[in-house]
């Protein structure tokens, strides 16, 4: 049996590529959008990719499948269980619990592990050759290593009301199958660590049945079904807004890209036309660079492993815009941005300094700044984390403003305060801040250190008092 597990970082997403070397076949569970990388693997390894499947119909990126499909000819097997409701809307071979996916001498038992979508499903591997005996288990968004699928996200992000409560019954229901598995089974899931898809995801990529049933938290809520209801559904993290789209996107016939595009780079008169028309420009220079010298107007969303998330939060799927970006970057920002489906990049340019455009500066302020300045009654502190990180300390009289739905919520900031925006280090408030300032907001700084620096300085004075830091 030939296995490779195909980890992005930007998405925390794990794909699967498993072959038969004996017979040359071989299958991908959860592609990717960019599909060079299976196409290389199997050509590496003489293969073919014979057979293609998904554990669900996915939220947080857009799954390659019919991509893969397109270019090898392979056949797709999905879901069918969970109703007309949460059925996929293209061709395919249909799977219930129960049924099996035979590759070669490798054999996929299908079990239905509703919870986190009613369609979810799960793949047993049995290596024949080897052993009539199971060896792995794709769990997908079902069981992670440490955590569990949230059943919220049809609710929160596709706005299906009234299906979480539904899902988290039926998450504790299907754990009951989890558990019937031998303790040596090794557990591959579709996200780890960095992924919103559950609130407390593992780092490492692999875990057995065994490991899981002692130390998963949802294995401990044996006979306490509301109570693990309860605890499932608490606290969980705000999920991005594109996350609607994707489960739209994922179920629906599309346009395919099989191939990674390669951006146009804009002359300097494109751009400024462009520019002077109100395409949104994404700077995805680090927040130093940006700070130093940026393009009115232009939001900064770093070209790091959170790129994705935010770019789905603050673009749309039918507006187009201009990235800037350096050259040996534009193929790793384009692959970031397709697997959300975010395609409508009209160019990019690399150099903002030769366009005859007076360039801003992002007013950032250090500790001894920020340590005076929240004594003032004038002012108004905005602390951008998730809701979930204020909860477990924030800054006394900080006001909470999550930096995902800030553009919804500009009402909540002062125009007539000393603003002062801040985040855990500085990432998340670059972003912050570009936004404001793109919304008309002028006195405003940016506490670049944010509560790291803070927490770290009062380590001998700070007292947490009701998840509030003060000085004593």
């Amino acid at each position: 049996m030939f296995f490779q597990h195909v980890f992005d970082k930007s998405l925390a997403q794990s794909s699967y590529f498993i072959g038969c070397q004996a017979t040359g076949e071989a299958i991908v569970i959860d592609a990717k959008r960019d599909i060079d990388t299976y196409l290389e693997i199997a050509q590496q390894n003489n293969l073919k990719i014979t057979h293609i499947t998904e554990t669900h119909i996915h939220a947080d990126f857009l799954c390659g499948s019919r991509e893969l499909e397109a270019v090898t000819g392979a056949r797709i097997y999905l879901s069918d269980e969970g109703g007309k409701d949460w059925q996929y809307e293209f061709k395919h071979i249909g799977l219930k619990d129960g049924d099996t996916i035979q590759v070669g001498n490798l054999t996929l038992n299908v079990l239905h592990t509703p919870g986190h979508t009613p369609e979810s499903i799960s793949f047993v591997l049995t290596d024949n050759p080897a052993s009539n005996k199971p060896v792995m288990v794709f769990t997908g968004d079902f069981v992670f290593v440490g955590d569990i699928g949230r059943p919220d996200l049809l609710e929160k992000a596709a706005g299906i009301i009234g299906t979480k409560e539904i899902g988290a019954k039926q998450m504790y229901q299907s754990l009951q199958k989890f558990t019937s598995l031998p303790d040596y089974v090794q557990v591959w899931s579709a996200h780890g660590a960095g992924s919103a898809c559950g609130k407390a995801l593992g780092a490492v990529h692999c875990s057995t049945v065994g490991y899981e049933k002692i130390r998963n938290w949802a294995f401990q809520y044996n006979n306490k079904e509301q109570d693990f209801i309860d605890y499932l559904l608490a606290d969980q993290p705000e999920p991005p807004k594109y996350f609607a789209m994707m489960k739209h996107l994922n179920k629906v016939n599309r346009r395919l890209l099989v191939v990674v595009p390669q951006q146009i780079k804009l002359t300097n008169s494109q751009f400024l036309s462009a520019y002077k028309k109100g395409l949104k420009i994404i700077d995805t220079r680090n927040k130093q660079e940006f700070a130093k010298a940026h393009l009115p107007g232009s939001i900064n969303i770093q070209n790091n492993n959170a790129l994705s998330t935010w770019a789905g939060w603050f673009l749309n799927y039918q507006e187009q815009f201009i990235l800037i970006a350096d050259d040996n970057c534009i193929e790793e920002i384009t692959r970031k941005l397709m697997r959300i489906g975010l395609d409508n990049v009209y160019g990019y340019i690399s150099n903002i300094n030769d366009l005859n455009v007076e360039l801003h500066q992002v007013n950032n302020i250090q500790l001894s700044e920020f340590s005076e300045l929240i004594k003032k009654d004038n002012v108004q502190i905005v602390d951008v984390r998730a809701l979930t990180e204020y909860n477990a300390a924030h800054i006394e009289k900080a006001d909470h403003v999550f930096l995902g739905t800030i553009q919804n919520n500009l009402n909540k900031i002062s125009r007539d305060k000393e603003v002062i925006i801040h985040c855990q280090a500085g990432d998340r408030s670059s972003t912050a801040y570009s936004i404001l300032k793109s919304n008309g907001f002028h006195n405003i700084k940016n506490f670049s250190g944010g509560m790291k620096s803070w927490l770290e300085s009062k380590k001998n004075t700070v007292s947490y008092s009701n998840h509030v830091c003060k000085l004593n």
